[in-house]
């Protein structure tokens, strides 16, 4: 089992972003998705096209965002941010029952808060979980513009998800509501562990974890520019050309670190500005 000893680095903080304006939006199902909006910074000449970000497993817009420099990258770069807290995270509404649960009905969650901008077209980053939902989001709807996705790579393709031959999710459903972490296997018990010292709420995890998406994607269909970062000590992120390769025109950027580690490195967030800036 591969351990993730880098997992507890997710929650520290990295270069601050002002505080959002947070709004929430009731979805189909009668779901809340919260999400944070943050302005460009003054002084700065600002973009017009928003760009829009979704976080990993177990962690949500602020810890996987703007704690960690993204936001105040961007913002500084002159981009008005959106970071949606999936379903089960975040300030987003908590069930532990797996139907309510999914990719595709994150995805379908996205495009809501999307069409509520009223935007003619927005930028869309996604991580790990995130970036499935990404991917998903960017294959059907027409108004995003450029797309990029990290922490995923050849798994996409050959499992239709994050690589659950890394991360079992049969494990990992089990593991989250386990009154004895200890005698877990490493990587899972070190999602676990991440889960709890970020407080998350373990029997939506587990209700995810349980019907996380290996139904494949339609990569052929995404016609936004894409970009494919990883890192290069990643091993949900093996093998990105492999991804890359899948999309059409989609470029690979390798950036230093795991899994828990690549999305605050600087080099991660200047390759997400410089291409989104086009």
């Amino acid at each position: 089992m591969t351990e993730f000893p880098a997992a507890r680095a997710r929650v520290e903080a990295g270069p601050a972003a002002v505080p959002p304006r947070t709004a929430t939006l009731v979805v189909d199902d009668g779901t809340v998705i919260a999400h944070h909006h943050w302005d460009p910074d003054p002084g700065t000449d600002p973009n017009p096209v928003p760009v829009v970000l979704h976080h990993g497993f177990a962690a949500d817009t602020l810890v996987d965002w703007a704690g960690r420099g993204t936001v105040a990258a961007l913002t500084a770069a002159g981009r008005t941010v959106v970071g949606v807290d999936a379903r089960g995270h975040g300030m987003s509404r908590k069930s532990p029952d797996p139907a309510r649960y999914g990719e595709p009905r994150m995805a379908r969650d996205l495009r809501a808060v999307i069409a509520a901008l009223d935007v003619p077209a927005v930028d869309l980053v996604g991580y790990s979980m995130g970036a499935i939902v990404a991917l998903l989001t960017a294959a059907e709807e027409p108004a995003v513009r450029r797309l990029v996705v990290g922490g995923v790579g050849a798994g996409v393709v050959e499992v239709g998800g994050v690589d659950t031959r890394v991360l079992p999710n049969d494990l990992l459903a089990a593991a989250l509501p386990a009154e004895d972490p200890g005698a877990l296997p490493p990587g899972v018990a070190g999602m676990r562990a991440f889960a709890e010292a970020l407080g998350a709420d373990l029997p939506s995890l587990a209700a995810q974890a349980r019907v996380v998406h290996q139904g494949g994607i339609d990569l052929a269909a995404i016609t936004a520019p894409t970009l494919v970062v990883a890192g290069d000590d990643d091993p949900l992120a093996a093998r990105p050309h492999v991804l890359a390769d899948a999309i059409p025109g989609a470029r690979l950027h390798v950036v230093p670190g795991d899994h828990g580690t690549a999305g605050g490195d600087p080099a991660f967030q200047a390759a997400i500005v410089d291409f989104l800036r086009g």
